[in-house]
């Protein structure tokens, strides 16, 4: 899709996103936000914080598995039609560097919109003192999904 401009399906697709993103409470309850969002593209940022570590005192793999697959997933949604959601069902993430840093940037990217399956991936950097580096790498398939509730019902457990 190099080069290509994506089209969003949904003329409400960024109001659509961001109450979607409003609805997680993980992203909440971990601090991340939104930071970025167009056609095929979000950007969420994470403040590194000591309670989201492992034992080492790296940001939990686990942490940095969710804004990936978020990144990923929103940036699937925007392109998606009215009245619909997205899911992730498959990913893989590579981290090749500890995540550790002042904050972590997970920037996703449509690789391959589809009618139903969309190929994506997110890049995830730590940026310390104003610089910032590679620390993982996502390849994900979200799906659009029609039937769960729009943006404004509440889901219920």
């Amino acid at each position: 899709m190099a080069g290509e401009k994506l089209k969003p399906r949904d003329p409400d697709w960024e109001t659509k996103v961001r109450a979607s993103f409003a609805r997680q409470t993980f992203m909440d309850t971990i601090g991340a936000r939104l930071s970025a969002v167009s056609p095929g593209r979000c950007e969420i940022e994470l403040p590194f914080r000591r309670d989201l570590c492992q034992q080492h005192g790296f940001l939990h793999g686990g942490v940095v598995t969710a804004i990936a697959a978020n990144a990923g997933g929103y940036a699937a949604f925007t392109l998606m039609p009215p009245a619909t959601s997205v899911v992730g069902i498959e990913y893989k993430l590579n981290l090749f560097a500890s995540p550790k840093g002042e904050r972590v940037v997970a920037r996703g990217r449509v690789v391959r919109p589809g009618k139903t399956l969309y190929v994506v991936e997110a890049e995830v950097e730590a940026e310390s003192g104003g610089e910032r580096r590679a620390i993982g790498r996502m390849l994900a398939t979200m799906m659009c999904v029609e039937g769960i509730p729009e943006v404004g019902q509440e889901v219920r457990p």
